[in-house]
């Protein structure tokens, strides 16, 4: 190359390195490579580690896609120059002292001691490398990071003021992320517990993996407590391949059993002393309420049982000293989603997807008999796996233990069946939770239900006992998620633990993975034991939690037979008596049928008139407009498409055909369901309020496309069910190359420039990359996962999986990446394409899509009552101009939110028809981890009260 770049350019080394830098940022094209190659041919020619670290940081503050590139492409080498500056740090400490005492103090400065010495802050993990997914999407929109150069011209060009240059060392460290190999002298063991359910293997596998990533040993516990107690071969050192091909599959491979020594001190001394020849002080507990009691026991006794140990001889004091502390977390692994503190314990997505499957097949054949049909489901003494089928399937009565029936229960059954079938329903379904009573405390069982139809009804009643049907089949896609979310934070959490630690549980809070103090959990979910003990049963309910309140209020409310007589006049008429309408814009999706019907009833409720638009757009325009009643929209619920029917147009240039119908209609609140289109056309529409006074009228926006490339919210109504597709197929694909030995498919999927589908398919499948729009790939990228895939394989993994969105890149489709894995893997293995297509939008709507189309249209309900009320005037006319009139419901982080489409515009990438900023991209590290990937995985943990998790109406 001739001369090096200083002499080139007759520059100092730092006025080069600040000057060369700022160029390389404004070029986006093919020169990019060519400037790799130039870094690498510069950093190997420099003897001066001290130089090539300063370079390197120097690349990242200007221009950190070209940094990320070239760490892609030479990872050693950037890991070596790095650690060398941490030492550098550390050969410094006495001016590091001084900084402290001369300039105010930040965490940051804590990051001065190293691995060893090292005190990570609580509020983030340090990577080497110290790339933010923020900055990097920042840099794709913005095409430059420059900003000020202030800090880098004292640090670079005025090379003797060495505490500022250690000091900007540290700022850049303090908001890095996980090293990989940072915690070497570690080991943590992982088992489950008590009752198995679904995902219980995807936790066990994330633990595992993202222990071996950190650099740590990983152990497997088997049977539970019993094994812990027994040792010898039930605690097992686990590598990579134990925990391969197991993520689809239900229950756990590490077995689970309810263990009696355990109960005793003589027990926990023996499963004290088997951890402790293993060198095991963190344990990951994946079970219910009494499993984490009994782990919270072990490690208050912990220090006594060691002081035992040492007593008789069994353990040396070094022994002791070594593992005098135990670290424990949880996670609830549950199907009856019991636990209060999360969301959603694992499990209990997989056995609701089991009780839907099962009510569905048998509405079918109870429709052809006029059968009564009484379902018994788990839940033990909670209810919510019977309120969530029961909102889900429409199910006409239920009874739950934190409710109880009437003494008179059988009174109300009959004459609610009996005025069903006089309304002209073919078919009822029951559903009873298995710790149902009355008010009295009476069981009631599904013995007794049938026997009182029977005998009062003359029906045909017939009982199906889901049993431990609800335990098993293949975890559901969000099961799978979830698991491998909190099996992550489950390992950093031990990793960042301290002696002074409580011990917490992973919990699901909205879309956030959280730490929850362990015994806080317990001890409110034994106060609602104690609440329904005490037959205080409203207390019971709210102990429960907001969204189990609100999931019983709604199924109350929506299977009435008839609105409630007090909503209307002595002439039948609505007392308020808004017209509201109801309409479809963009592609079906799962999930729309739900919420017309939720949205129809609620209106009802209230004394409301429901117009429902069939056909979008066009037909408004072509009036084909029809009033929707109660019985309309029985049986909606479990449809899969939309029975309005729906289409892609836009109003722009059809305004004053729209405005005429609307008049003729007198509507005064319109919700729209569908998909980006839905957006759009809201939008088009409260542009035009100065024009048309007709569209002066509260719009509300619900999202629903599988793409979920919505702004505004985190979930879009069908993505759910469109994932779940996805996944199954996947399982089946890889399953039909059983017996065949090292074979990789590649697939591709929907969601337009969106990946959100191929980055969750592929962590529920398990797949070993993902290919999308949002996170740009070369050639180079895609020939580092063909000889990775290799590396996999000659290690004995004989099946591979690889994802692409559909518009991941014009040039490398589907067909060229599945001919260039054939091609680079000869061989090796063989390679198979499939793309799904519209089989992505079929099906029918998972239990997560109905009830949260059911809860999102009951809200939209309530938002446009009150905006009409607000903006109503004698004439009853309705003039509403505020920005905050016109909005659109999503799910932001906690909770459910209305935003106006007037502060969505700039979130949004109107070209490509996704959101600038996606939730879900800090995901794929985590991806690329559990495939055995180089990648930096940024936590999401944080530390919240179960008080505040409880009170948060969660999405399903």
């Amino acid at each position: 190359m001739g001369q090096g770049f200083p002499q080139r350019y007759k520059l100092t080394p730092a006025t080069f390195q600040h000057r060369w830098i700022h160029g390389c940022s404004k070029d986006h094209g093919d020169g990019i490579h060519k400037e790799m190659s130039e870094i690498k041919i510069y950093l190997d020619k420099k003897k001066c580690s001290e130089t090539k670290y300063e370079f390197l940081l120097a690349l990242r503050e200007h221009n950190v896609e070209l940094y990320y590139r070239y760490y892609c492409q030479n990872p050693s080498q950037v890991v070596s120059i790095l650690r060398f500056g941490r030492g550098l740090d550390d050969q410094h400490k006495d001016s590091s002292a001084t900084i402290e005492t001369e300039l105010p103090h930040t965490p940051a400065l804590d990051l001065s001691k190293l691995p060893g010495q090292q005190h990570i802050p609580p509020e983030s993990s340090v990577d080497i490398l110290g790339i933010s997914p923020q900055t990097l999407s920042d840099v794709r929109m913005n095409n430059s990071i420059l900003g000020k150069t202030t800090m880098l011209e004292n640090v670079f060009e005025k090379r003797e003021s060495r505490l500022l240059h250690l000091q900007y060392c540290k700022e850049v460290y303090k908001y890095g992320r996980i090293n990989r190999n940072l915690y070497k002298d570690k080991g943590l063991a992982v088992f489950t517990s008590g009752g198995d359910s679904q995902g219980m293997n995807a936790a066990v596998r994330a633990c595992v993996r993202m222990a071996i990533y950190l650099g740590c040993k990983a152990y497997f516990i088997r049977e539970g407590y019993q094994g812990m107690v027994d040792g010898g071969d039930n605690i097992q050192e686990a590598n990579w391949a134990s925990v391969s091909s197991i993520i689809h599959r239900g229950g756990t491979i590490i077995g689970s059993a309810r263990c009696a020594d355990f109960r005793e001190r003589a027990g926990r001394l023996k499963a004290a002393n088997n951890l402790v020849q293993k060198g095991i002080t963190n344990l990951v507990v994946i079970g219910g309420d009494g499993s984490l009691t009994g782990a919270n026991l072990f490690r208050q006794e912990w220090s006594s049982l060691l002081d035992e140990l040492v007593k008789n001889g069994t353990i040396t004091a070094a022994q002791q000293e070594k593992n005098s502390v135990l670290h424990i977390v949880g996670l609830v692994g549950s199907i009856d989603n019991d636990f209060c503190g999360t969301d959603m314990t694992i499990g209990t997505d997989s056995a609701l997807h089991r009780i839907i499957e099962a009510i569905d097949a048998i509405s079918s054949t109870a429709y052809s008999h006029q059968r009564t049909f009484i379902m018994e489901v788990m839940g033990r003494h909670c209810g919510y796996l019977a309120i969530s089928a029961a909102i889900a399937t429409e199910a006409d009565f239920m009874f739950i233990p934190e409710e109880p029936a009437e003494v008179t229960w059988q009174d109300d059954l009959c004459m609610k069946l009996q005025q069903e079938r006089s309304a002209g329903q073919r078919l009822n379904i029951v559903i009873v939770a298995e710790g149902a009573m009355d008010r009295e405390g009476n069981p009631i069982t599904a013995e007794d239900v049938k026997k009182v139809i029977d005998e009062r009804l003359k029906h045909d009643a017939r009982i199906t006992v889901l049993g431990h049907v609800q335990r098993g089949g293949n975890p559901s896609a969000f099961d799978r998620i979830l698991a491998c979310r909190m099996g992550a934070e489950a390992t950093l959490a031990l990793m960042e633990a301290t002696k002074d630690s409580v011990p917490v549980v992973i919990s699901l809070d909205g879309n956030q993975a959280v730490r929850v103090p362990l015994m806080e959990c317990v001890e409110r979910t034994q106060a609602v034991a104690l609440a329904m003990k005490e037959r205080r049963w409203a207390d019971a309910v709210k102990l429960r939690g907001r969204s189990f309140e609100r999931n019983l209020e709604t199924y109350k409310m929506l299977t009435r037979l008839k609105p409630p007589k007090e909503c209307f006049d002595a002439d039948g008429k609505g007392i308020e008596g808004y017209r509201l309408a109801v309409m479809h814009i963009g592609a079906p999706s799962c999930g729309m049928n739900a919420a017309v019907r939720s949205f129809v009833r609620n209106a009802i409720y209230r004394g409301d008139v429901v117009y429902g638009i069939h056909d979008g757009v066009e037909g408004l325009i072509a009036g084909n407009v029809r009033e929707l009643g109660w019985s309309d929209v029985s049986g909606w619920v479990g449809q899969g498409g939309a029975y309005l029917g729906t289409k892609r147009t836009l109003p722009e240039g059809k305004f004053k055909e729209i405005a005429a119908r609307l008049k003729e209609f007198k509507i005064q609140g319109l919700l729209i369901i569908g998909g980006f289109e839905s957006y759009h056309a809201a939008g088009q529409i409260a542009d035009q309020r100065d024009n048309y006074p007709q569209f002066c009228i509260p719009i509300v926006v619900i999202p629903s496309t599988i793409s979920n490339n919505v702004p505004g919210t985190e979930f879009s109504l069908g993505c759910d069910t469109g994932l779940n597709e996805i996944t199954e197929i996947c399982d089946r694909i890889r399953q039909s190359a059983q017996g065949t030995k090292r074979r990789v498919f590649v697939i591709e999927t929907m969601g337009g420039y969106c990946g959100y589908l191929a980055t969750l398919a592929g962590l529920a499948g398990g797949a070993d990359a993902a290919y999308i729009y949002e996170e740009k790939f070369s050639i180079k990228d895609l020939q580092q996962d063909v000889y990775h895939m290799a590396s996999k394989m000659a290690e004995g993994v004989s099946r591979g999986l690889i994802l692409r969105n559909e518009k991941a890149c014009e040039n490398y489709s589907t067909d060229f990446i599945y001919r260039l894995y054939s091609e680079e893997g000869k061989g090796l293995f063989t390679c198979r394409m499939n793309i799904l297509g519209h089989m992505q939008q079929g099906g029918s709507p998972t239990p997560f899509d109905r009830n949260m189309g059911t809860k999102m249209a009951a809200k939209c309900v309530d938002w446009l009552a009150d905006q009409i009320k607000a903006n109503i005037n004698a004439n009853g006319e309705v003039t509403c101009k505020a920005p905050d009139t016109a909005t659109l419901l999503g799910i932001v982080s906690r909770q459910y939110r209305f935003t106006p489409l007037v502060d969505l515009i700039g979130e949004t990438n109107f070209d490509q028809r996704i959101p600038k900023k996606q939730w879900w991209l800090r995901l794929r590290p985590l991806l690329r981890i559990l495939a055995k990937h180089d990648s930096a995985y940024e936590e999401e943990g944080m530390y919240i009260t179960v008080e505040e998790e409880c009170a948060t109406d969660a999405v399903a």
